[in-house]
């Protein structure tokens, strides 16, 4: 069963809030973990993983090896893929076909079957009790309606588990707020940033694909095609947002919010 999803950022700052904002987001972020302390497993998807042009991602990997932080900041940790929920799920895709590969390394099992983890599973993993895993990839390749419908794909095998299952998305939003940071400053970031805020904040998620492909463009988002995925996702049940909570300490926007069952 999907007992719940949580949209969680990946940014550093939330490791060591500088500010009341952030402080707040972190504040969500460690309530998202208590909400789903209970799960057997995550399925989480991540935007900084293994990057493929047209093709979705579900490692099967059993082992979940921390690799790349960000700025420097290391974050150790091992976890086991729950590889049973990770075979369902991409055969359930395939089948309905939705653009998706396997991906092991170096072994199709045991020990020796390892895959890294980058800052975008990392962060978010250091707010959730360890628990088995299944690590997704989006394609920004992809269009908006597989994406959704990929995401009702995923909605339906967690629904018809026997095991209690939380979906994580991992995304950070516009990365344009900052003249003086690497990207410069954009208007649509704010702009792409505060509809994303309204549309969960006020249960209009399923305008998410009427967002402009210009602004999605311009913003330098890292969280639309997660999203969607969401989006889709959210079809199998009626869920209700608990809290959210948004920060821009740095350059890029980070949001999280929680989403349980009625």
């Amino acid at each position: 069963m999907l007992v719940g999803i949580g949209l969680m950022p990946h940014g550093n700052p939330v490791l060591e809030p500088p500010d009341d904002e952030t402080r707040k987001l972190a504040e969500v972020l460690r309530d998202i973990g208590k909400a789903f302390a209970s799960v057997d497993s995550y399925v989480l998807v991540s935007p900084h993983n293994v990057r493929m042009s047209d093709h979705l991602g579900v490692v099967m990997a059993e082992n979940l090896i921390s690799w790349l932080g960000f700025e420097g900041k290391e974050l150790p940790g091992e976890w086991k893929t729950d590889r049973e929920l990770a075979e369902k799920i991409c055969r359930a895709e395939k089948d309905a076909g939705i653009p998706i590969v396997d991906l092991n390394f170096a072994s199709r099992s045991g020990q020796y079957s390892r895959w890294p983890l980058s800052w975008g599973e990392l962060i978010p993993l250091q707010f959730l009790e360890k628990k088995l895993l299944v690590l997704m990839t989006p394609s920004r390749g992809i269009d908006r309606e597989p994406l959704v419908r990929s995401g009702e794909i995923l909605g339906r095998v967690l629904e018809g588990s026997e095991k209690r299952v939380a979906l994580v998305i991992s995304a950070d939003h516009g990365h344009a707020h900052d003249e003086n940071g690497p990207y410069g400053y954009r208007k649509e970031s704010e702009e792409y940033d505060r509809l994303i805020m309204k549309l969960i904040n006020e249960n209009r998620l399923e305008e998410l694909p009427e967002i402009p492909e210009e602004l999605v463009n311009k913003a330098l988002v890292d969280s639309y095609w997660q999203m969607l995925m969401m989006l889709g996702a959210m079809k199998v049940g009626e869920f209700e947002l608990r809290e959210s909570a948004y920060a821009c300490p740095t350059y890029f926007g980070m949001a999280g919010a929680l989403w349980v069952r009625r």
